[in-house]
């Protein structure tokens, strides 16, 4: 979007205003004003490499007019000030249920940058008598005539016109040029005799060059676009100049993915109601993202001059205190230095301790392994792997091709179940092998019915069923050559491999397998005293 020429102010978040009013976010050199404003030179202060400028807000009184309850309408007028001494207008003031209907005719009103070139529009403001602004709405100027309907809740006020940036703005700038006046013999109400007294932001306050008129981007605006895109254009770069990248970033984005909706429609020429939403969408989110952007860097300062306050009365107080508490503090910071050394050695001592226990524990669990081991060893042949202590149940404990346990072999496991038991959290994987005479099919069936028949006997004697799988390999991962018969008795086993926290071995699969891999069978048996069977013998 080629834009030219209209300049936007570079204006950073105000300070010091009262009665919890935001900024104004213009900021320019400084205009008079009518006799009545008060104000004060602004002081500079730097954050983050930019010199902001606080100033004292600028009061100004204007007539409010109480306007009877639900009365009718009635007229009131409205001049214009030294800002704009051509300017003059009316308005129809109607009271209804739980509102005012105000309907308010302008003339005189020339394009708003002609008070500087961060201006954009004006806006119809309604103060109360305590000074309150409430932004009623937008007046556009259409050539030199304007009008504008809104409504307020309010039953006394007065009413200004002022020139602003964008329409959003939350308290009024001080280029005030209308304000309002009673009409005699029109003007029905008790016109108050205190006038509404309040606060404006003056142009100069928060430039970033004192003295001068510091703008960004100067662009100049054209008919093609509407006033609003450049409104929004003006609203985003003043919120991302007062700091609402990294006070308000959420809100900010948002306001820049509006004012990138209005722009791209304004290129394309797309529906110009449309873009207008956008644009005052965008302006909205802007001066949303500025205000959170002025409330968190007052709350910052606040909390500085707090800490500020606290620290200078210490030093007050620390200046006043006589020997007696001077040495009162010294041996309190000794006492809490003898306490932190203390504590200190404490935390060494401790970790001495952990670090003690948890080889203890580890000495432990070596020992009980090695129990474990040398107590199955009295009853089978055990040694220890990395996946455990596996113990090795020879072919000569079943019948000859067959899976039925014989009375030694059910002794002996009778006798490993008893060890088993005393130890807790065990887990025991039950693993039959075969050597490589036969099927594949007929030594993988007759593995998983060996290692079926040790699993049932182990838990009919009292071995956890949840503890406790079984698993066949067949032929594969023979322990000797099945080229001899020696190798071959060899290959010919169930191994009950013996794993948990308690020994320190966590449970894994064998290096390598056949169909079954360490996973229990797809169904199994209820357990059983113990199990008898022949299988079918492979034909030779």
């Amino acid at each position: 979007m080629k834009l030219v020429g209209l300049a936007i102010v570079l204006s950073c978040a105000a300070c010091g205003l009262v009665s919890a009013q935001e900024a104004n976010p213009t900021t320019t050199q400084q205009w008079p004003q009518d006799q009545q404003n008060q104000k004060q030179e602004p002081q500079a202060e730097w954050r983050n490499g930019i010199p902001v400028y606080k100033i004292t807000v600028v009061g100004r009184d204007i007539p409010a007019i109480n306007y009877f309850h639900r009365s009718g309408a009635t007229k009131i007028g409205f001049e214009g000030t030294s800002l704009l001494a051509q300017g003059k207008g009316s308005a129809s003031v109607e009271s209804r249920r739980g509102r005012m209907v105000i309907h308010a005719k302008f003339e005189g009103l020339v394009p708003a940058n002609s008070f500087g070139v961060e201006y954009l529009t004006y806006v119809l403001w309604a103060i109360t008598p305590e000074g309150r602004p409430v932004n009623l709405g937008e007046v556009l100027p259409a050539g030199s005539k304007s009008e504008i309907t809104v409504t307020t809740d309010l039953q006394t006020f007065g009413l200004i016109v002022t020139a602003e940036p964008y329409y959003a703005v939350t308290m009024p700038s001080d280029v005030v040029v209308l304000q309002n006046v009673p009409l005699r013999d029109k003007t029905q109400g008790i016109l108050e005799t205190v006038n509404a007294h309040y606060s404006l932001l003056p142009r100069g306050a928060y430039s970033q060059t004192a003295g001068q008129h510091t703008v960004l981007n100067p662009i100049t605006r054209n008919d093609r676009s509407p006033l609003e895109l450049y409104e929004a254009i003006n609203a985003v770069q003043i919120a991302e100049a007062a700091g609402a990248g990294k006070y308000a970033s959420d809100t900010l984005a948002t306001a820049k993915q509006d004012l990138r909706n209005a722009q791209d429609m304004d290129d394309h020429k797309s529906e110009r109601k449309e873009e207008i939403t956008y644009a005052r969408e965008a302006v909205q989110a802007a001066e949303d993202a500025r205000i959170m952007t002025i409330r968190k860097m007052k709350a910052e300062d606040e909390e500085r001059q707090r800490e500020a306050a606290q620290q200078s009365q210490q030093a007050a107080q620390q200046a006043a205190l006589d020997a007696q508490q001077a040495a009162a503090q010294r041996a309190e910071a000794e006492a809490r230095a003898a306490q932190a050394q203390a504590e200190a050695e404490k935390a060494r001592a401790d970790q001495a301790a952990a670090q003690q226990q948890a080889q203890q524990a580890v000495s432990q669990t070596e020992q009980m392994r090695e129990r474990l081991k040398q107590q199955l060893n009295q009853v089978l042949a055990t040694r220890e792997t990395a996946r455990g202590l596996i113990v090795n149940m020879s072919d000569v404990l079943f019948g000859f091709n067959q899976y039925n346990l014989k009375p030694d072999a059910r002794e002996k496991l009778a006798k490993v179940s008893g060890i088993l038991l005393s130890y807790p959290n065990l887990q025991l994987q039950v693993e039959g092998y075969t050597d490589n005479i036969g099927s594949d099919e007929y030594n993988q069936k007759l593995s998983e019915e060996r290692a079926d028949a040790v699993r049932d006997y182990l838990v009919s004697q009292g071995v956890a069923q949840s503890s406790i799988s079984a698993a066949g390999y067949g032929k594969a991962d023979p322990v000797a050559d099945n080229s001899s018969a020696a190798g071959r008795a060899e290959n010919r086993r169930v191994q009950l491999v013996v794993s948990g926290n308690s020994i320190g071995v966590q449970e894994t699969a064998p290096s390598s397998g056949g169909q079954s891999m360490n996973a229990p069978p797809q169904s199994q048996q209820p357990a059983q005293p113990y199990a008898t069977g022949t299988s079918n013998v492979p034909q030779q």
